[in-house]
């Protein structure tokens, strides 16, 4: 009887420690890029004409032409690794719902050319390099003010500056 108890209590340990031990994973397959078009938000890929790129949304991958094949890589390649995804235009391939857009490169390159600028887009987020006065912690830049926070003495500075 004595066992019992002890096999019994052991189990209920054992169950609870595990119902403890579960682990929340969020992965956020198919979420669009901050730097993506606001108001499409059931599509699959982007299509980048100044890079001649596209991006695989579920994937969160770049897609490109490199070494007589396509790559898929999390980064744009060499050349363009400092293009501005915020400000490039980004077409959106409402119609494909494959996992090859690069079968109709052919079409997209003549349709939507280098520097193509279709209706003007928003992005989902705001663009981390750019920043104004009254977000980015460095005081007044303007006027004569060589940035930073300076010193006033509220006209008390009795003829130094």
């Amino acid at each position: 009887m004595k066992n019992l108890k002890l096999i019994t209590a052991g189990m209920f340990l054992f169950v609870s420690s595990l119902m403890h031990s579960q682990v929340s994973v969020n992965v956020n397959i198919g979420v669009p890029p901050p730097w993506g078009p606001v108001g499409y938000a059931n599509v699959g890929f982007y299509y980048l004409p100044d890079v001649q790129a596209y991006y695989d949304i579920r994937a969160t991958q770049f897609i490109y032409f490199s070494g007589g094949k396509w790559v898929r890589s999390r980064y744009l390649p060499g050349p363009y690794r400092n293009y501005d995804l915020y400000g490039g235009y980004k077409v959106v391939l409402h119609d494909y719902h494959g996992s090859h857009p690069y079968y109709y490169f052919n079409t997209h390159k003549v349709k939507y050319h280098k520097g193509y600028k279709g209706s003007p887009q928003k992005n989902i987020g705001k663009n981390p390099k750019h920043y104004d006065n009254y977000d980015n912690n460095q005081g007044n830049q303007g006027n004569g003010h060589k940035g930073g926070k300076e010193h006033h003495d509220n006209g008390k500075h009795k003829g130094k500056h």
